[in-house]
């Protein structure tokens, strides 16, 4: 009996573009870039190396000096990070690949030491996380962010609307806004997080308004087939609590967002389902679901059901640059290196071995 094809290894169309396959490398921080926000120069490889995959989604990517939230993390708003997010894509491109750059802003995720300007954190409200984050000189509790003015917040929308057109300037296919995992978008929808008395903050509408504005403005600069959008339902990271009204914030957010066409929704799923089936309902292009910790075995089954049309993977892609070829052919997997995620060098970042002929197959 014929065994059939994974639904993973078939096309499909994503905004403006034909994918050759459904699998999609989650975003995942490397803090490899320079200290002003360029690329480092393993970056072309590192992405180049998982081209194979329907469509990359870079690392989290500042928008502006307040939306840098760690230490050597990318940029997407100077000349200088142009040109260096330009060996990337090209990279990409040059092997068949798709690569939308993700523009994240950490908001309160953030300490002083670790940001050009060396000021205090901006967010909704100046309401401390109660986490710790890495800086040069070690562990440090990160300090309660200033709260935004209206106008700032506003000013923040134009400053993802020029790192979209940036990116796009550095031959991005898409840019992909960052609006899980506790940074700024996601402190908008939490109560513990924004407790604002303006049209941004108390009702779920004015919580989902930051959101909806920034996918607006991209995709009024780039074209709404180039821009997507990470939520994470349910997250409770660094003090996020969305409360009670939580799903029903997000069933109104994503029937907004479905209005404006966008390429694709991007699902880090927290585990409820009767939500999670919702979104499928409210959502008619695109949807990209990731599921942390998902067994290789199951890989292909939320395609399969017609949950996704895409299913993202970060570790077992970070491990494998073959990751593709891996899959067709039931083939063993690197083991991912934790201790060399963040930083480093070429260890743990462009040196995992791709499959050599015939060795680990079936394994």
């Amino acid at each position: 009996m014929e065994i059939p094809m994974n639904p993973v290894f078939t096309s499909v169309r994503v905004g403006r573009f034909a994918l050759s396959n459904r699998l999609v490398m989650a975003p995942m921080t490397r803090s490899r870039a320079g200290f002003d926000g360029t690329p480092g120069e393993l970056a072309a490889k590192y992405y180049a190396q998982r081209a194979a995959l329907g469509l990359i989604v870079t690392e989290g990517t500042q928008p502006s000096d307040d939306g840098q939230g760690y230490l050597t993390t990318p940029g997407i708003y100077t000349p200088a990070h142009i040109v260096g997010w330009r060996k990337v894509t090209s990279a990409v491109h040059d092997k068949g690949g798709h690569i939308f750059i993700q523009l994240m802003h950490a908001g309160r995720m953030s300490h002083p030491d670790n940001t050009p300007h060396h000021r205090q954190g901006v967010a909704p409200s100046a309401i401390a996380p109660g986490a710790g984050m890495f800086t040069a000189t070690g562990m440090q509790d990160i300090p309660a962010p200033r709260a935004l003015t209206t106008e700032e917040v506003r000013q923040t929308v134009a400053y993802f609307r020029h790192a979209a057109r940036s990116a796009i300037e550095a031959g991005s296919d898409g840019v992909e806004i960052h609006g899980a995992n506790a940074y700024l978008v996601q402190q908008f929808f939490a109560p513990s997080a924004n407790t604002r008395t303006d049209e941004y903050g108390g009702s779920i509408e004015n919580r989902a308004r930051f959101a909806i504005e920034v996918a607006r403005a991209i995709a009024e600069e780039i074209g709404a087939d180039r821009t997507a959008i990470r939520l994470s339902p349910g997250a409770t990271l660094w003090g996020i609590d969305e409360g009670a009204e939580g799903p029903d914030l997000y069933r109104y957010l994503v029937a907004e967002l479905d209005q404006l066409g966008l390429a694709h929704l991007h699902i880090l799923h927290q585990g409820n389902e009767p939500l999670l089936s919702d979104i499928r309902k409210l959502w008619h292009q695109s949807l990209i679901l990731n599921r942390p910790g998902r067994p290789r075995d199951q890989i292909g089954g939320d395609v399969a059901s017609g949950l996704a049309d895409l299913e993202a993977y970060g570790q077992m892609v970070l491990a494998n640059p073959d990751f593709v070829v891996r899959l067709k052919a039931d083939a063993g997997m690197n083991e991912a290196d934790h201790s060399t995620f963040f930083g480093g060098t070429a260890r743990g970042y462009t040196d995992y071995p791709a499959l050599s002929a015939r060795t680990d197959i079936g394994s």
